[in-house]
């Protein structure tokens, strides 16, 4: 009996370490202050014209060095980052499908939430049935500005000219 202890003892610790190892890999792979976030949208452009309408903070050009316009294609990418005051900031980026995967053409925050200093509860897509493949996006960002008060609805609109809208939503 006392051996079986020390085995099942020995397989726990083990365990233990190996997912401790693990665990600041999956901190790195998505922050925990990250607490919602939704893929949705479609955007397109020649290449040339600029990654959304509002001035990033920080982004990574996915523009072509050379300066020739290529076609570029992808998706837009909305997620709240939770701030030490439990209040949250929302981000919106634009991600596009390149040969080799992935990348961050652009990220800025939208400021009308910052303003609101909201508690976000949830964000949303249009609908679950992934990208889409026309121009724009729609989602409804759940916030409240009170921790004690029912949330409210806001959407986040981009038409296809990448002109964005936020405002609350109506029914």
């Amino acid at each position: 009996m006392a051996m079986r202890r020390i085995l099942m003892t020995s397989f726990l610790l083990a365990g233990w370490s190996i997912a401790a190892e693990a665990g600041p890999a999956q901190d790195a792979l998505l922050p925990v202050s990250v607490i919602f976030a939704t893929s949705t949208g479609y955007w397109e452009d020649d290449g040339n014209a600029p990654a959304v309408e509002r001035v990033p903070t920080s982004a990574e050009s996915v523009a072509n060095p050379e300066g020739k316009a290529a076609q570029r294609h992808g998706y837009y990418k909305l997620f709240a980052v939770r701030q030490p005051d439990r209040t949250s900031k929302i981000y919106l980026q634009q991600i596009a499908q390149t040969e080799t995967g992935p990348a961050i053409a652009s990220t800025i925050e939208l400021q009308e939430f910052s303003d609101l200093k909201p508690y976000v509860t949830d964000i949303r897509p249009e609908n679950s049935n992934g990208i889409i493949k026309e121009p724009g996006l729609f989602a409804t960002v759940y916030l409240k500005t009170d921790p004690a008060a029912e949330p409210d609805g806001w959407t986040v609109l981009i038409d296809e000219f990448g002109d964005i809208t936020v405002e609350k939503a109506t029914n």
